[in-house]
């Protein structure tokens, strides 16, 4: 199977501008594509998952990445299905940023003079004049053509600014940029992107007469795709000292029934024939679905090692044989003891297992939390020092386990 079709059967194309022009291209390894990442964090998240696998995937057919860092773009809000305007990073926070995301991408992607390059838009948006910006490429947008973009749409009534009106166009500037530079011929994005993909790609056809081409990956999950990547604790990074691999498997392990198999496509790397074959497995097997899909994707991303031990954990937890070496761990303070104890809502808290003291009152009040293997029935409940030398194991409902230690 040529690698757009099995885009196609994995489900992963939402969008082209030239379905008959892209297809030939990349199934003959002829695509210089760039996906961007803005360093709006520290790591990237599963939300970026999608586009890193899309780019290997296509690397491994023989076309050409060009991995996007918004050092530039990154000093700017994105509008793009956002309600508010993102928070102004300074400029050393953007820096550390991008190379963090360098150092994540590299597992993915194999860089060299013939393989992938990495690029910067910091290195030719903030050299630029207004006035020179807006002769080069400002007659080439209809503001009545921006306004009709969904990304636009949604913040009209709640007010959209300026600055972030300007985002589409910094965006195609880069597209542009990287046509007349580097040879760049194709931009990915995800499907929330479409119109400002589109522009980049007008702009190409406008200003240099050039072919260009966009494709967008459909979101994961579909309207659940703006989701992806969050939790109670907040977002699922790749960084093993953010989200550690035990934690990434069980992300995976606990997707929704009906969302296993469109992973399972879109994700991992397992052959479209053995995937046919597993869509025809008995309801009953679902389990074993999910299990595939977190220890390959735990795999993908911290090695199949730490995939085993995360495995190995959560056969173990669930059996209630109550193996803990990598649990997920926090380290507790003395000093956020009172009288050399500590209420278990407070614990949760400083565990990061709810979002506020209300919320973890109602669910102990639900029997929805476990301290060493026995239900909590008050919230007033509290633990010494030396409960907390010997280690407190939580569980969280039914499938997040954690462990608090003294520090």
């Amino acid at each position: 199977m040529e690698i757009f079709e099995e885009l196609q059967a994995r489900g992963l194309i939402a969008q082209v501008t030239d379905e008959k022009e892209i297809r030939d291209l990349i199934n003959n390894g002829g695509a210089k594509f760039y996906i961007g990442f803005d360093p709006t964090a520290d790591s990237l998240h599963v939300g970026h998952f999608m586009a890193l696998c899309l780019m290997k995937r296509l690397q491994m057919a023989g076309n050409k990445p060009v991995v996007l860092l918004g050092g530039g773009t990154g000093m700017i809000g994105d509008p793009s299905g956002r309600t508010d305007m993102r928070a102004m990073m300074t400029t050393e926070t953007i820096e550390h940023n991008c190379e963090c995301f360098k150092k994540q991408i590299e597992k993915f992607i194999k860089f060299g003079e013939d393989d992938a390059i990495v690029v910067n838009n910091a290195d030719w948006l903030l050299n630029l004049k207004y006035v020179d910006m807006l002769r080069e490429v400002g007659t080439c947008f209809s503001v009545n053509n921006m306004l009709r973009a969904e990304c636009y749409k949604q913040r009209m009534e709640r007010g959209l600014s300026f600055f972030e009106f300007n985002y589409m166009i910094m965006q195609s500037y880069d597209f542009w940029y990287l046509n007349e530079h580097y040879g760049c011929n194709m931009q990915f994005g995800g499907d929330d992107q479409w119109s400002n993909m589109l522009a980049g790609t007008n702009l190409i056809r406008k200003k240099s007469g050039k072919d260009a081409y966009a494709m967008t990956i459909t979101l994961l999950m579909n309207s659940e795709g703006k989701k992806m990547g969050k939790t109670a604790k907040g977002a699922v990074w790749l960084d093993p000292n953010k989200t550690s691999p035990f934690e990434f498997y069980q992300y995976w392990r606990n997707v929704n029934d009906a969302d296993v198999m469109k992973c399972i496509r879109m994700l991992t790397f397992i052959p479209i024939e053995e995937i046919e074959e597993m869509d025809k497995w008995d309801d009953s097997r679902i389990n074993e679905k999910k299990e595939i899909l977190a220890f390959e994707l735990t795999s993908l991303v911290h090695g199949k090692e730490e995939a085993q031990k995360a495995k190995e954990v959560s056969l173990s937890l669930f059996s209630g044989n109550g193996n803990d070496e990598n649990m997920p761990t926090t380290e507790i303070e003395e000093s956020s003891l009172t009288d050399g104890e500590i209420n278990v809502v407070d614990l949760l808290i400083a565990c990061k297992l709810g979002a506020s003291k209300g919320e973890i009152r109602r669910l102990i009040q639900q029997g929805g939390v476990t301290v060493n293997e026995e239900k909590v029935s008050s919230p007033e409940l509290k633990f010494t020092k030396q409960n907390l030398i010997d280690g407190v194991k939580i569980r969280k409902g039914k499938k997040i386990f954690h462990k608090a230690i003294i520090k």
